[in-house]
C-alpha cells in the first residue's frame, strides 16, 4: 500500500516554505553553513567581513552555551575590524512587518550533515540571517512524534557542539509526523512535557504539519517568536517559549492598547503560566510610546514579593519591590529614594504593587501633590486575580484619579453572575469591571493540551464502618453540618491518623509533598498539635509546618500592620488543649510552631519581628517546593498565588466552593515528571456537589471528563482490556524473548507502557487490587522486567553506525506503590457463604462482605441490595443452584422494580425510561433534559419544568451509580 514517505513529507515541506518566502539553500556541510554565515551577515549589515573578521565573529559566536548564546544572539557583536575600529554586527533584527520589508534574511536548507561525536543529518534547518534557529525534525505518518523529540535529544548530543557550535543558536524546534506536529525551546536539559501544538485564537488544535507551516512557519511570525515570545529565565537559565493562548492574550492586550482605550480581561485558568502572560504584555507595553506606565498590581503582599521575583526571572532587575508606599510613589515619580541604590536594570515604565498599596498613593493626602502630575498620563493597569478584592472604593478611586487609565485583569476564575457576592446589596461581575473578554482559555482547555494535571478527587468519610475499610471514617462527615461536630477532637485525630496512613502511598513515597487546609485558626491548632502528639509517639516522621495570619481580619493576609509600620494585632482563638478549654492568643501558637520550625531548620525566625515573619513567609514558602517540607498546615494563605511543582496532594477539611475551590484544588495540579500524572485531592467533607458546579461554572459548559480522572472502574476495565492486547503481542513472559524484530520489540514496548500508566492511575485508588484485573501481580512484575532488560540490551547494543528504533520509545519505570485493599471478590464470597456449614462462619463471612462494600466508593450505592440478597436470599436458593447466576435474576429483577417505581413516583412513560436507561447501557450518555420532559406522562409547566427534570435528573443518576455503574 503506498504511504508518504519520510523524505516526500520533508520535500513538501520545503516546496511550501519556497512559496512562503524563504530562500531555499543547499549547505551540504559546515564549511558551507559558515561561508553563508558570512554572506547573510554582510548582506543585512551592510559591510564587507575580512576573512580574519569573521574568524573574530566565529571566535565570538562559539563561546558559551545554549542560554548565553540566546543572550548573544539578542544582543550586537562587537568586533574589531583590520584597521582598528569598532563594528556591531546585528544578529537578529526586531522587525515584525511584512517580508517584503523585513531585514531578517530567511533561509531553508535540508540535510545540512555536520560531524560531531557522530555525524548526523539534520532534516529542514530555518536559518536567519545564516545563523540556524529552527530546526525541524520529522517522521513519516505513523510513527509516533515522540520519536522525533527523541531525535531531537540525541543530534543535541553527539552534534549540536561541534565545529564553532553554531547549531547550539537554535532557539525553537518542530516535530511532526504529518498529522502531529508540534514546537519547543531549545534548552540543554528538555522534556516531552515541554513540548506543545499550535492552535488559532479558540484553541483548536492546528496538528497537520502543512496547516501548522502555514500559520507558524510565516517569517514575520517567526519573528514575533524569536523576538517577543521568547523569554530567557534569569534564574534558571533556561529559554521558555509562549504557548498560543498566551500568545494570543498579549497580542490582544497590545493591540487594545494600540488601538483602543478600552479595558478588558483574559480568563486563563490557574496554573497555565498567567504570570508569565501578564509580563510579557506588560513588558511588550512598557515599549510603547504611548504608554507612560504600566502597573502590575495584586492583591498581598506576599504575592508583590512573589511577582517581582518571577518578573525578574524573566528579565533582569526589571522591577524593584514597593516595600511600601513611600517606594510606590518614587517610582511613579521616577524619583530616587536618597541613600538607595539605584537598580540599574529597572525598567523605569513597569511596577509592580499591591492595591493597597496602590490605594493608599492616590488616597492619602501627604502624596497627592507629588502624584498630581500623573492624573492624565496613559498608565496601562494589570490586575492579577486581584478583582475579587476590588469591587469597592479602590476602583472608584483609581478611576477617578487616573483620568487616562486603561485596565486589564488575569483571571483563572472570573466572577460571573452565578458565583458574584453581593457587597452593599450589589453584585458586581468581571465584566463589570474590565468590559469585554479578550480571550479565555478555561480548565479543559488546559487539561486537554496537558498544560495542567488532571484531578484525582477522592472523597472520605462518608460512611461509618469501622472494620476492614481504608477509604471510610468513624464520623459520618455528609451528614456533620456543625463547627462543633466538624471541630471535634475525635473527628480530627480520626483525619491525622488517615493522613498518616495514606501519606506515603498519596505521594509516592514522599517523592512528593501536599497541604492540608482547613476551616480556621482552631482547627488548625488542633491539627497540628495532634500531627506533633504523633510524631513524639514513634507514629510518623512527617515535616509538618505552618503558617497563618493572627490579624483579625483573615483576608487581609501578610498586610501585617500595613504600610504604616502600625502595631501587630492579635485574634484570641477557642479550642481544646490538654483536655482544658483554655483561650491563648493565635500568635502565640504560631509562635510556638515557628520555634518548632527553627529547631527543624536551624534558624531564628519569630512573630516579634515583622521583618523576621516575612522571611519565615519567604523560607517556608522556599522549603515547600523544595522539598523539604512534608505537609504544609494552611487555613487560607497558599491557596492562592502559589506554585510549587513538588505538591501533588491536597487535603482538605474546609468548606469551598466556586471559584476558592478551583483555586485550591489547582495547587497541586502543576506539571512536573511522569511519575506525577494527576494532581491528588483528599476531601474529608463531602465537596462533591460544589466541585461539580465549580467545574462546570469555570469549564466553559464543556464535558466534565476532561477533568476528572476516569472514574475507578472504566480504568478497571481500561487496564484489561490493555492486558489483553498485551496477550496477543506476548502471550506469556517468556514470549518476550522470542519477538522476532524490533519492531514487535517496539509493539510490545508500547503495549506494556500502556499498562503501566493504567496500573499507575488505578493505585491512586485505596481500593486498587491486581487480583481485580486478569493479570496476576507476578506476572506484571515479571513483564516489568522484561520491559526494563530490554531497555538496558537496547541501549548496550546501540552503536555508532546502527542507531535502534528503540532509542526512539520512552521507557516508563517509574511505578507508585501502594496499599492493596481486596475489593473484587463480592460474588466469590456470596459463594464462599453459601457454602460455610455453620452459623458462626457465615456472620464472620457475612461482616467481610459489608466491610467489603463500604471500602469501594462505587458500591457503597448498593449496599442495602447486596445486603437484601445475601441476608433474605442466599440461603433459600437450590442446593445445586449457580450463585452469580442467583444474583444476576435478583439484580435484574430489583431493576426492574426500581423503574416501576420511578415511573409510578414521577408520572413517567415506563417504556420511555426503560429506553432511557437502555441507551445508557449501551453508550454510557447521560439523558439530557429535555429527553426526561419527553419521558413525562403530562407536560410541566416552564416553572415545574425546571424543579421536575432536575429531580429527574438526580433520581437517574442514583439508578444508574446502583444498578449499572461499577458492577
Amino acid at each position: 500500500m503506498d504511504y508518504q514517505s519520510e523524505q516526500q513529507l520533508e520535500d513538501k515541506l520545503i516546496v511550501q516554505l519556497s512559496t512562503q518566502g524563504f530562500e531555499v539553500v543547499t549547505l551540504a556541510d559546515n564549511s558551507v553553513l559558515e561561508s553563508n554565515l558570512k554572506t547573510q551577515l554582510e548582506k543585512v549589515n551592510h559591510c564587507t567581513l575580512s576573512e580574519r573578521e569573521f574568524t573574530q565573529v566565529l571566535g565570538k559566536l562559539e563561546k558559551g552555551n545554549i542560554f548565553t548564546k540566546a543572550k548573544t544572539l539578542r544582543d550586537q557583536l562587537d568586533i574589531t575590524l583590520d584597521n582598528g575600529d569598532s563594528r556591531h554586527l546585528t544578529l537578529l533584527f526586531d522587525d515584525t512587518s511584512s517580508i517584503s520589508t523585513q531585514k531578517n534574511v530567511y533561509q531553508v536548507a535540508q540535510q545540512i550533515t555536520v560531524k560531531g561525536t557522530y555525524t548526523n543529518r539534520y532534516d529542514v534547518t530555518i536559518l536567519v540571517n545564516g545563523l540556524p534557529l529552527i530546526q525541524i525534525e520529522l517522521k513519516r505518518r505513523g510513527i509516533e512524534i515522540k520519536e522525533a523529540f527523541n531525535q531531537v535529544k540525541r543530534y543535541q548530543k553527539h552534534s549540536y557542539h561541534a565545529n564553532h557550535r553554531l547549531f547550539n543558536f537554535i532557539q525553537l524546534f518542530v516535530i511532526s509526523n504529518g498529522v502531529n506536529t508540534q514546537y519547543f525551546a531549545n534548552n540543554s536539559d528538555m522534556s516531552a512535557k515541554q513540548t506543545f501544538d499550535w492552535t488559532d485564537v479558540n484553541n483548536k488544535r492546528i496538528s497537520q504539519l502543512f496547516d501548522f507551516t502555514k500559520v507558524f512557519l510565516q517569517p514575520e511570525h517567526l519573528t514575533a517568536m524569536l523576538n517577543k515570545y521568547i523569554v530567557l529565565n534569569e534564574t534558571e537559565k533556561y529559554l521558555m517559549v509562549l504557548r498560543p493562548y498566551q500568545f494570543y492574550a498579549v497580542e490582544a492586550i497590545v493591540n487594545q492598547v494600540k488601538t483602543t482605550t478600552n479595558n478588558g480581561y483574559i480568563w486563563h485558568t490557574t496554573g497555565s503560566g498567567k504570570t508569565l502572560t501578564s509580563f510579557k504584555a506588560a513588558q511588550i507595553m512598557t515599549t510603547l510610546s504611548e504608554v507612560d506606565k504600566v502597573v502590575f498590581v495584586v492583591d498581598r503582599k506576599d504575592l508583590d514579593y512573589q511577582t517581582a521575583l518571577e518578573f525578574n526571572a524573566f528579565s533582569k532587575g526589571c522591577v524593584d519591590s514597593t516595600e511600601n508606599t513611600n517606594m510606590l510613589l518614587h517610582q511613579f515619580i521616577d524619583k530616587p529614594i536618597k541613600n538607595k541604590k539605584i537598580n540599574e536594570y529597572r525598567n523605569s515604565k513597569l511596577i509592580v504593587t499591591t492595591l493597597q498599596k496602590l490605594n493608599s498613593v492616590i488616597s492619602k493626602s501627604r502624596y497627592l501633590k507629588q502624584m498630581e502630575p500623573l492624573k492624565d498620563k496613559r498608565i496601562v493597569f494589570i490586575f492579577d486575580e486581584c478583582h475579587r478584592s476590588q469591587f469597592g472604593e479602590t476602583h472608584k478611586n483609581l478611576i477617578a484619579f487616573f483620568k487616562g487609565a486603561q485596565l486589564f485583569g488575569f483571571t483563572g476564575t472570573p466572577i460571573f453572575a452565578e458565583n458574584a457576592v453581593a457587597k452593599n446589596s450589589i453584585k458586581k461581575t468581571t465584566k463589570d469591571l474590565f468590559d469585554e473578554r479578550l480571550h479565555a482559555y478555561v480548565i479543559v482547555d488546559a487539561i486537554r493540551d496537558q498544560n495542567v494535571l488532571k484531578f484525582a478527587i477522592e472523597y472520605v468519610g462518608r460512611y461509618q464502618y469501622k472494620d476492614g475499610s481504608n477509604n471510610t471514617l468513624d464520623i459520618d462527615v455528609e451528614d456533620i453540618d456543625t463547627k462543633e461536630l466538624l471541630s471535634s477532637p475525635a473527628r480530627l485525630e480520626k483525619i491525622t491518623d488517615y493522613i498518616i496512613a495514606h501519606h506515603n502511598r498519596k505521594t509516592h513515597s514522599r517523592a512528593y509533598n501536599a497541604m492540608l487546609c482547613v476551616s480556621g485558626i482552631p482547627e488548625l491548632i488542633q491539627y497540628y498539635e495532634l500531627f506533633a502528639k504523633k510524631k513524639a509517639e514513634g507514629k510518623h516522621n512527617l515535616k509538618v509546618a505552618t503558617i497563618f495570619s493572627y490579624e483579625a481580619n483573615e483576608e487581609q493576609e501578610f498586610e501585617l500592620g500595613g504600610t504604616e509600620h502600625s502595631e501587630i494585632r492579635e485574634v484570641a482563638a477557642k479550642y481544646l488543649n490538654d483536655d482544658d478549654a483554655i483561650k491563648l492568643h493565635s500568635r502565640d501558637k504560631l509562635e510556638a510552631f515557628m520555634a518548632d520550625y527553627n529547631v527543624m531548620f536551624g534558624s531564628s525566625y519569630t512573630t516579634k519581628d515583622y521583618k523576621s515573619f516575612d522571611k519565615y513567609y519567604k523560607n517556608l514558602s522556599q522549603r515547600v517546593k523544595d522539598k523539604e517540607i512534608d505537609i504544609l498546615l494552611v487555613v487560607n494563605m497558599f491557596l492562592t498565588g502559589f506554585d510549587a511543582k513538588c505538591l501533588n496532594t491536597l487535603y482538605v477539611d474546609k468548606n469551598l466552593k466556586h471559584h476558592g475551590l478551583i483555586q485550591a484544588f489547582s495547587r497541586p495540579n502543576r506539571l512536573l515528571d511522569e511519575k506525577k500524572s494527576h494532581g491528588n485531592i483528599v476531601c474529608f467533607r463531602n465537596l462533591k456537589k460544589a466541585a461539580d458546579e465549580a467545574f462546570t461554572l469555570f469549564s466553559n459548559k464543556q464535558p466534565k471528563e476532561f477533568i476528572e480522572t476516569p472514574s475507578y472502574d472504566v480504568l478497571l476495565a481500561d487496564f484489561d482490556k490493555a492486558y489483553e492486547a498485551l496477550m496477543v503481542i506476548t502471550p506469556t513472559v517468556g514470549s518476550v524473548d522470542d519477538l522476532p524484530d524490533e519492531d514487535a520489540q517496539k509493539l510490545f514496548v508500547l503495549q506494556f507502557r500502556i499498562l503501566m500508566q493504567l496500573k499507575n492511575m488505578l493505585s491512586n485508588f485505596a481500593d486498587f487490587d491486581m487480583a481485580l484485573t486478569g493479570m496476576g501481580d507476578q506476572e506484571f512484575q515479571d513483564f516489568t522486567s522484561k520491559y526494563a532488560d530490554l531497555g538496558r540490551k537496547i541501549r548496550e547494543s546501540s552503536t555508532k553506525e546502527k542507531v535502534s528504533i528503540l532509542d526512539d520509545v520512552d521507557f516508563e519505570l517509574e511505578l507508585l506503590h501502594r496499599d492493596e485493599i481486596n475489593v473484587g471478590y463480592i460474588l466469590h464470597l456470596l459463594r464462599e457463604l453459601y457454602g460455610e456449614g455453620t452459623e458462626e462462619a457465615k456472620e464472620k463471612k457475612r461482616q467481610v462482605i459489608a466491610n467489603l462494600i463500604s471500602t469501594d466508593p462505587t458500591l457503597l450505592s448498593k449496599k442495602e441490595l447486596i445486603e437484601k440478597f445475601m441476608n433474605d436470599h442466599l440461603d433459600g436458593i437450590p442446593a445445586q443452584a449457580d450463585v452469580e447466576e442467583e444474583f444476576e435474576y435478583f439484580w435484574e429483577k430489583e431493576k426492574r422494580l426500581a423503574i416501576e417505581k420511578m415511573a409510578v413516583e414521577e408520572n413517567l412513560n415506563k417504556d420511555k425510561l426503560e429506553n432511557l436507561v437502555s441507551r445508557y447501557q449501551v453508550s454510557e450518555e447521560m439523558p439530557l433534559r429535555d429527553d426526561f420532559a419527553a419521558a413525562l406522562e403530562s407536560k410541566p409547566t416552564i416553572l415545574q419544568r425546571k424543579k421536575i427534570v432536575g429531580r429527574l435528573t438526580e433520581k437517574f443518576k442514583g439508578f444508574v451509580d446502583t444498578f449499572i455503574g461499577g458492577f
